[in-house]
């Protein structure tokens, strides 16, 4: 029997991942190891991790258990069982008054900051993966950040764990029954610990090195300073699993005490001649309460100086020059002014080139801090082809760390890691390296090693520091864990580890391994394959936009296939190849939506969208390339057709049933896989009279060109006797006194947006060149603005320019087009008369208004006309994407989950978005009728 066979008795086969595309996909985390899992599973309750612990003890094979995949030391990949938690736990609740939240694994940290804002309160951790890392990752590697220090890490906000032990007994440290029951179902274990924790209390030598340890950043072993801080074994063995990296138990579920969210915040960055001169600055900045200490070398400065936006001065900073982040955090602002004060009064002790300027601004501070996240990715996107990035974090005395930077950009220079750079936070004493280099030689291997080892003599024997400081000791530093604590230490953490896990069988080799040279093996090869492929590290940050990512891939998985694909076909392995390609047709192609918004978070800029794009090009034949250019050139034609097809589907339904169309296309889909499949959310096509009848005033100064979309004539009103699209439009512009033109040659036109999705290059160059034409000339060569009635055709028309011969290029460059949003926040709203405000309303931000950067003028319309306007917390990407719905219904049906759920909990006086397809597949999914926002204005203006 195979393992899937087997697993089925544990899990249905859905939530079952053995597929080769799958296995490929989750072999990588965001570290620089490559581990293929023999299979990866989605459970959903404590019941279904029961029986998955009992199969792995009963065939021996191992369970990793992961999250969000940020790790970047190997803590979460395995050539076991992978078990995946981002998918189905990812319960939150917030408890006394926001004091406590309650979360399971799969809970993004930046997502319960979201829900923790109205009471001012956030959790402790800040690493800066926050946006994508979730809570059983930020618990298991104890992270801390930027802000957190050593007070606000995992470990010291974390008050209760509930946690499932690998013989599959659950206790919670929450329920004061469960001590009992720990200590008597648990004996050995408990004992364990007890007998431990006299060890180390006997031990004055020992005692003071796990109080010396934590003083500093420390993620090295196990948290050994539990056994100082709690005498009961269920709060000791409830705290080893911060920072535990899952090798101990599995945490279902955490409460976390919160902290203050500071409303008032002051940022500055600080230059100094050299890096010894920003250490010498850094006590005397916690001395007057600075809250972050970011430091940065030149190396570092000098992989962002041509960030868009950056001072210039950066480009002029001598060779030696380093710089300082910080800011000042406080509850009021008369605090705040008083701390900024209180350093600028001691910047004379300081050897500055430049003079400090504090901001306030949100904007400007969001700025300083984007820099600062920028620059282990800015390393990444300009590395060689095939290099990997790796990104390691030590911690030294704080007085010491100027002289210990110093020796560590030696060894950079002895082992020729000529673009490496340093950055950390300063005030603990914590900084990060960043090289890049390949593993493709044992040459290659045995520089790292050698270089690794160099390091971890500095740290440990000459400056008494830390390995790890934040991102766990997984099996890049296991085989040094001895190294830094000693041995008796070190048998400390094998007997907790053989205690709780004694068939090593949870994440086995992370933390606790007896291989010398773990360190260097089974390390990520990175082939070169593309220009997006190759600039990808990665990190996964981009997962949690992916509409797909909960059925098929996430752009990291896609990448990360490719990259398996040319490995594979390099290898010879033909058969695999070929299965893996076919694959990637459906999971990797077809299932994309290419909305672009993994570009918004990828902090190297890759937009998986295009390359998805490029190869759907490439898939095309030349007759499909033709056949394609023929339709756009009869795109008039094609808009006919549609239409007819449209009123012939509701007459159908009318007449044989509302289910009749659905059933009728499912059918033909079983005989051509490409056809589109019925939605009752089609309505019948609007008359185009009403733009016939519009008489533009040319002696009125507030004139717009309106572009109805093909999307906009071709579907009717959301709902019988509601204005479609293009009636609200003309209404709210003529109640606002606004004078509108349509270009003449508005039927059959479009923003090509439908041949550039799929990849027709020709079609779309053709269609984009006629149409900047006919916009040139209907708006009297620039003169009016082009306002569009769909954000996702607005977003394509901003976007034309690549596509357009040289001398539209011109024209392009001299027409305003803007969104239906910004007209009606700069045009409409400010002489608007309200006859009424809806009282609760819920948005759709669609990915075209994240890319174009206008959500806040969507809010901004939507709060000028409504009393209480809601965002759902984890809106996103419906996965509509024009035709992707009609075409795989199980991409939308997917992407919209979290948000309809969401959105159900609660009734509204309105649905509103700004995209027509993307209303029809949110309408689906709530069971609410979603409309523009036009309506919104339409209905409470006179």
């Amino acid at each position: 029997m195979c393992l899937k066979q087997r697993l089925n008795h544990i899990l249905p086969e859905a939530r079952i991942k053995t597929r080769l595309i799958d296995l490929v996909g989750y072999a990588s985390d965001a570290g620089f190891y490559h581990l293929i899992p023999k299979a990866v599973v989605q459970p959903v309750n404590e019941e279904e991790i029961i029986s998955l612990f009992q199969f792995s003890n009963n065939c021996k094979i191992p369970l990793v258990f992961r999250a969000g995949g940020t790790s970047l030391s190997g803590q979460s990949i395995t050539d076991g069982i992978l078990v995946d938690l981002s998918r189905f736990w990812n319960k939150i609740l917030i408890e006394n008054d926001g004091d406590t939240v309650r979360v399971q694994p799969g809970v993004i940290g930046a997502i319960a900051n979201v829900y923790l804002k109205k009471f001012n309160r956030k959790i402790g951790p800040d690493p800066s993966s926050i946006n994508s890392a979730m809570m059983g990752g930020i618990i298991s590697n104890n992270a801390s950040g930027m802000c957190c220090g050593v007070k606000h890490n995992s470990y010291h906000t974390t008050q209760f764990i509930r946690f499932i032990l690998p013989d599959g007994k659950s206790f919670s440290a929450e329920n004061s029954l469960d001590y009992k029951r720990f200590n008597k179902e648990c004996m050995f274990l408990a004992e364990e610990l007890i007998d431990i924790r006299e060890t180390i209390l006997s031990s004055q030598e020992l005692h003071e090195k796990i109080r010396g340890k934590y003083k500093t950043k420390n993620t090295v072993g196990y948290s050994l300073n539990a056994f100082l801080d709690y005498s009961e074994p269920l709060d000791i063995f409830s705290h080893l699993l911060v920072g535990g990296e899952g090798t101990l138990a599995f945490i279902s579920e955490a409460v976390l005490q919160t902290i203050p969210d500071l409303p008032f915040k002051a940022t500055a960055l600080l230059y100094y001649p050299d890096i010894y001169a920003a250490c010498q600055a850094i006590l005397p900045l916690v001395g007057v309460g600075a809250e972050m200490v970011e430091l940065m070398d030149r190396a570092a400065l000098r992989s962002i100086e041509n960030m868009p936006g950056i001072d210039p001065s950066v480009k002029t900073l001598p060779e030696t020059a380093a710089a300082m982040l910080i800011e000042f955090q406080e509850a009021d602002l008369t605090s705040l002014e008083s701390r900024v004060n209180e350093f600028l009064n001691i910047t004379k002790e300081f050897s500055l080139l430049n003079r400090p300027e504090f901001t306030r601004d949100p904007g400007k501070r969001d700025f300083l801090w984007k820099v600062r996240k920028g620059l282990f990715p800015a390393v990444g996107a300009v590395r060689s082809k095939g290099t990997t990035v790796i990104l390691e974090d030590i911690a030294f005395p704080v007085d010491l760390l100027g002289n210990a930077i110093l020796d560590l950009q030696a060894l950079f220079v002895k082992y020729h890691y000529t673009n490496a750079i340093i950055f950390g936070h300063a005030k603990d004493g914590n900084i990060h390296f960043v090289i890049t280099q390949s593993f493709d030689k044992p040459a290659d291997v045995f520089r790292y090693d050698q270089f690794i080892r160099e390091v971890v003599e500095l740290v440990v024997d000459k400056y008494k520091g830390t390995l790890k400081a934040e991102h766990g000791t997984g099996r890049n530093m296991a085989p040094f864990v001895e190294t830094e604590w000693g041995l008796d230490a070190y048998k400390i953490m094998s007997r907790i580890k053989a205690a709780s896990d004694p068939m090593n069988l949870l994440n086995p080799g992370v933390i606790i391994n007896n291989d010398p040279d773990i360190h260097v093996k089974n390390l990520k090869s990175l082939p070169a394959v593309e220009e997006e492929v190759d600039k990808c590290i990665e990190c996964g940050y981009c997962e949690h936009k992916c509409p797909s990512r909960d059925i098929t891939l996430t752009p990291r998985r896609r990448i990360v296939v490719r990259r398996e694909l040319v490995r594979l076909k390099k290898t010879g392995d033909h058969v695999k190849y070929r299965e893996l390609l076919k694959q990637y047709q459906y999971d990797g192609l077809e299932t994309c939506a290419v909305d672009g918004l993994c570009a918004s978070v990828c902090p190297v800029d890759i937009n998986t969208g295009d390359l998805v794009k490029r190869l759907r090009k490439e898939n095309h034949s030349a007759v499909g390339n033709k056949f394609a250019l023929v339709l756009a050139k009869e795109f008039r034609l094609v808009e006919s057709l549609v239409c007819f097809a449209l009123k012939s589907g509701r007459l159908v339904n009318r007449v044989a049933g509302e289910k009749a169309m659905a059933r009728l296309t499912k059918a033909v889909r079983k005989m051509i896989p490409t056809f589109p499949l019925w939605s009752n959310q089609l309505e019948n096509p609007p008359e185009l009279g009403i733009l016939e009848k519009i008489h533009s005033d040319p002696e009125n100064q507030t004139t717009v060109v309106y572009f109805p979309t093909c999307i906009s004539r071709v579907l009717g009103s959301s709902a019988e006797g509601r204005k479609n699209i293009m009636e609200a439009f003309l209404s709210v512009a003529e109640k606002a006194g606004i004078s509108v033109v349509i270009p003449k040659n508005i039927s059959g036109s479009c923003c090509g947006q439908i041949f550039s999705s799929k990849g027709f290059r020709d079609a779309y160059h053709f269609t984009a060149n006629a149409w900047m034409e006919e916009l040139w000339t209907t708006s009297c060569e620039g003169k009016y603005s082009v306002v569009v009635d769909v954000s996702s055709c607005t977003y394509t028309l901003q976007h034309l320019r690549p596509a357009l011969s040289e001398s539209n290029q011109l024209l392009f460059d001299r027409l305003k087009i803007m969104d239906s949003i910004e007209f009606l926040c700069d045009w409409v709203l400010p002489g608007s008369r309200v006859k009424q405000k809806k009282d609760k309303i819920i948005l759709h931000p669609v990915c075209s208004v994240d890319k174009m950067g206008i959500e806040y003028k969507f809010r901004k319309v939507a709060a000028f006309y409504a009393r209480e306007v809601v965002v759902p917390v984890k809106a996103g990407c419906c996965g509509m994407a024009g035709d992707r719905g009609f075409l795989f219904p199980e991409l939308t049906e997917s992407a919209t989950l979290d948000e309809a759920a969401e959105v159900k909990e609660s009734d509204y006086d309105g649905y509103y978005s700004s995209a027509k397809t993307c209303e029809m597949a949110m309408s689906e999914a709530v069971n609410k009728n979603y409309e523009s926002i036009l309506h919104l204005v339409d209905d409470c203006t006179e």
